[in-house]
């Protein structure tokens, strides 16, 4: 009985949601993995994952520990070839080119594709506004008015009103939730066309946890957001579309993808189905 009412609370979470219809041009064509396969040295982690994330919408990647999801998102701005014996296989293409192809600029690339992580890490020698702005520092961009900038970041993040009397204070002053929040402001000074997300709010207390999803809800209208989790609930409320992955004794794979309300009420494969009625992992 606990099974079905967990599955029928994440179904009714889902159901409330508007669905997104795929493919919202004006923002871009998007992103798009091919046949990706990654390694750490000789072990093989993950195996042939082939996933399109629609421009406007967030995409929620589940499934237990270990079955590649964050190594997965790593590949999407090349920060997995970064780690020493790392090696991938496979296309990832944003707006139709391969981010991958012989003279792309990694750090291009990054400023499109930006990340926040699991563990919120604002610099800490730099005030609210520094660490704001530290992107376009790093990447020698220039804006026509940083004030005006600053002050949108945070409203965007759901921030300024906390902080906006407080600008020079250091970061790490900040509680944890802001922090995080501080972090997603400084991706998003660069103007990202996608924002990952690697487990933003495990850290996190249901208050914060909160607005981080608030936040999350409201950027969607210009910024196309991948995020993984390991909470149900949080996948059922924030995402468009949810991939499951698994690995079963081999590399992990993407299981079953779809739209949210699909996954958690009428999952085409049975080891989803068990996943998200809490049956394992």
């Amino acid at each position: 009985m606990e099974l079905t009412a967990q599955a029928g609370s994440l179904s009714a979470i889902t159901s409330a949601r508007e669905v997104k219809e795929p493919g919202n041009r004006a923002l871009g064509v998007g992103l798009e993995a091919r046949g990706v396969h990654a390694w750490f040295g000789d072990k093989h982690v993950l195996s042939g994952v082939s996933l399109d994330f629609w421009p406007g919408t967030v995409t929620a990647l589940i499934g237990p520990s270990g079955c590649g999801k964050s190594t997965f998102i790593r590949t999407l701005n090349r920060m997995h070839e970064f780690i020493p014996g790392a090696a991938m296989a496979g296309d990832v293409l944003l707006n139709g080119e391969d981010i991958y192809a012989p003279g792309v600029d990694v750090t291009k690339i990054r400023l499109k594709v930006g990340m926040v992580f699991q563990k919120p890490n604002p610099f800490p020698s730099m005030t609210i506004a520094e660490n704001v702005l530290a992107g376009l520092k790093l990447a020698q961009l220039k804006s026509e008015n940083k004030d005006d900038l600053l002050e949108e970041c945070l409203e965007r993040a759901g921030l300024w009103s906390e902080v906006k009397d407080r600008l020079n204070t250091h970061g790490g002053a900040l509680s944890g939730g802001q922090q995080q929040r501080l972090c997603i402001a400084r991706s998003l000074a660069v103007r990202p066309q996608v924002l990952l997300m690697d487990e933003p709010c495990s850290a996190l207390d249901p208050g914060s946890t909160l607005r981080i999803e608030e936040t999350i809800s409201h950027l969607t209208s210009s910024v196309t957001i991948i995020i993984v989790t390991h909470n149900m609930q949080q996948a059922a409320r924030v995402s468009d579309y949810t991939a499951f992955f698994l690995s079963d004794g081999g590399p992990g794979q993407m299981i079953e993808v779809g739209s949210t309300n699909e996954i958690f009420s009428r999952p085409k494969d049975k080891r989803t189905e068990n996943y998200v009625t809490g049956r394992f992992g």
